[in-house]
């Protein structure tokens, strides 16, 4: 469903969304700046990230932004405490959107060992960012990692401070997830402002995994565009696609495996027809690919429909998502689906066929990380075991895997736990 139909779907029920159609670009995102280091020898550092890599236990790619253009841009690296390093060159990736253009660079650190400390830096000439950590994946597989779910907002404010309350509470998260609609509107760049804003502490330490959602597509009109802002910020591992490059993609961590699935095929098709059918084709093949014990899909979309109050023509059952993938995910026996999408946090359990199974994929809708929240809208589904305390507020989850156990716990912003549920490995 995209932001269109639901707008006009909802409407004669009186919902009030806290979306950006509502709104105006606010004079107030014009202050909001970059995080940038305090740094000896005056070099800007902004939007400092570590992307994540097709096998993060031998390399890593960084990115970040500057005010200037840089005149020899490296990125700097050692194992932690030592004397001497090695230096990577940068390639420049800036781009020019929402008639802003932004110094952007990158550049990919490889032959890291697994299981140990690194530290890098943002060098240019004779002048040098701080050093930050960079620590590759436990040699024996297990890590926690951090799941956001939509963190678009009419105010960013709600969204830094969730994030800097789980990075607090899980200084040992190895990376995390921020699963689609990361900004309200995709071409406005005081928003992604405001987001690199608000995830830098995290980012500049540990990996990130996005994905995209249907608001990355939207112009500042609020109509339908290629998701151009999102494509030139996220350097993500390749697909081998010739038109998705970008799009969809897959990584290892540990144990896992995990497949990010795109679910925007309704408004990329009028620019480029054949993302679902392509996705359908490239999941076997990458599933079948994996060696890893565990297996995890994510998606932005969900694969369940819900009623609507007040929309009794709305009936509840399987999404277009839903058909589309879980026969396969049964087929390649995926054991954990991620979505998000609906602004609200649900626990499935594990389904098989489309029903409640005690096998089959665990299913979690992830929730709402923004301030965008529906509340009072959605009538609870069947397939629904546990639902997040209403009215609903922002929440996290974390996601920790062990060869034996998959465990996903779901945290308000204060660290109040609403759920657990783990699988295990026969």
């Amino acid at each position: 469903m995209n932001r269109r139909r639901f707008l006009q779907g909802t409407a004669a029920a009186g919902v009030l969304l806290a979306g950006g159609a509502f709104l105006t670009r606010q004079s107030w995102w014009h202050s909001v700046m970059h995080k940038a280091q305090a740094v000896s020898g005056g070099l800007d550092v902004r939007a400092l990230r570590q992307m994540m890599t097709k096998d993060p236990a031998t390399s890593r790619r960084i990115m970040w932004e500057s005010a200037e253009v840089l005149a020899s841009p490296a990125v700097e690296y050692r194992q932690k405490g030592a004397a001497a390093g090695e230096k990577q060159a940068a390639v420049d990736e800036s781009f020019t959107d929402d008639e802003v253009t932004r110094h952007q660079y990158a550049a990919v650190i490889e032959g890291l060992t697994p299981g140990t400390s690194y530290e890098y830096r943002v060098v240019s000439g004779d002048r040098a960012g701080s050093w930050q950590p960079l620590q590759t994946p436990k040699e024996d597989g297990s890590f926690l990692a951090l799941i956001f779910p939509d963190s678009q907002s009419n105010g960013y404010s709600d969204w830094h401070h969730l994030v800097s309350g789980a990075a607090e509470r899980n200084k040992s998260a190895d990376f995390f997830i921020n699963m689609g609609d990361l900004v309200d509107n995709g071409e406005d760049h005081t928003q992604w402002e405001a987001w690199f804003d608000a995830v830098q502490e995290l980012s500049e330490r540990v990996p990130l995994a996005p994905l995209m959602g249907n608001h990355e597509t939207y112009d500042l009109k609020w109509q339908v565009r290629l998701p151009e802002a999102y494509l030139h910020y996220f350097d993500v591992p390749a697909n081998g696609s010739a038109q998705f490059e970008k799009y969809y993609y897959s990584f290892d961590y540990g144990l896992a495996h995990f497949m990010v699935i795109n679910t925007q095929w309704d408004e990329t098709e009028e620019f480029q027809p054949g993302l679902l059918d392509e996705q359908l084709e490239w999941l076997r093949r990458d599933a079948a690919a994996s060696q890893k014990p565990w297996k995890i899909a994510l998606l932005h979309k969900d694969v369940l429909q819900y009623r609507i109050k007040n929309r009794p023509e709305r009936q509840e059952g399987i999404s277009d998502v839903g058909e589309a993938f879980m026969p396969l995910f049964d087929e390649l026996g995926i054991d954990a689906v991620f979505t998000a999408h609906l602004h609200t946090y649900r626990d499935r359990g594990r389904l098989y066929h489309m029903r409640p199974a005690d096998k089959g994929p665990l299913y979690i809708l992830t929730g709402v990380a923004g301030n965008v929240r529906y509340p009072d809208l959605w009538v609870d589904h069947a397939f629904d075991k546990v639902v997040a305390p209403q009215p609903e507020t922002d929440n996290y989850l974390t996601l920790a895997v062990t060869p034996a156990e998959l465990t996903v716990c779901c945290f308000l912003p204060d660290g109040t736990e609403i759920d657990r549920t783990s699988i295990r490995k026969a």
